[in-house]
C-alpha cells in the first residue's frame, strides 16, 4: 500500500473550507482540465456517510469511470472516501480540516495501490506518482486563488 500526505494552509475559517469541500461540484474547479473530469451523478449531491458518487476521468489518454463512497462524514472536521471501482486497485482518501486561528490546515491522507499487480511499481513510478503530484499541485494553486 502506498501512502501520501499533503497539507494545505487555507486562509479561511474551517467551517467555510469544509463547506466548500462538501459540495461535490467544486471538484470540477479543483481538477486539472486535461483530466476531462466529469461528475456523472445528478447534482446537487447530498454528501453523508454512504453517499456514492460517479465520475468520469481521463488518465494518460484512457477514459475511466470512477465510483467513490463516503465512508466517514464528520463535519467540519473530516470526511473520507474510498474507491468502489475505478482506475486504482485500492484508493482511500481522508480529508482532515484543522482550525488554526483564522486559517485552516487541510490534510489529505491517501492510501492507494496502482493497478498492475506485479507491474504495480512500474505503473506507479511511470504514471501514478507524476499524475498525483500534478493533480495535488493544481488543486493547491486553485485553493490559494479561491481563498486569497
Amino acid at each position: 500500500m502506498r501512502k501520501l500526505i499533503r497539507e494545505s494552509i487555507i486562509n479561511r475559517q474551517r467551517d467555510e473550507v469544509f463547506d466548500f469541500f462538501s459540495r461535490a461540484e467544486n471538484l470540477n474547479i479543483l481538477t486539472p482540465p486535461e483530466l476531462h473530469f466529469e461528475i456523472l451523478s445528478p447534482l446537487p449531491i447530498l454528501i453523508q456517510k454512504g453517499t456514492l458518487i460517479d465520475y468520469r476521468i481521463k488518465l494518460n489518454g484512457i477514459h475511466f469511470k470512477w465510483r467513490t463512497e463516503i465512508i466517514n462524514w464528520d463535519p467540519p472536521h473530516s470526511f473520507s472516501d474510498r474507491q468502489v471501482f475505478g482506475p486504482y486497485k485500492i484508493w482511500l482518501h481522508d480529508h482532515i480540516f484543522t482550525a488554526n486561528g483564522a486559517k485552516t490546515i487541510m490534510t489529505d491522507k491517501l492510501e492507494f495501490l496502482a493497478p498492475g499487480w506485479i507491474a504495480e511499481p512500474l505503473v506507479y513510478s511511470l504514471f501514478v506518482r507524476k499524475n498525483l503530484k500534478k493533480i495535488l499541485d493544481y488543486r493547491e494553486e486553485k485553493l490559494q486563488s479561491i481563498f486569497k
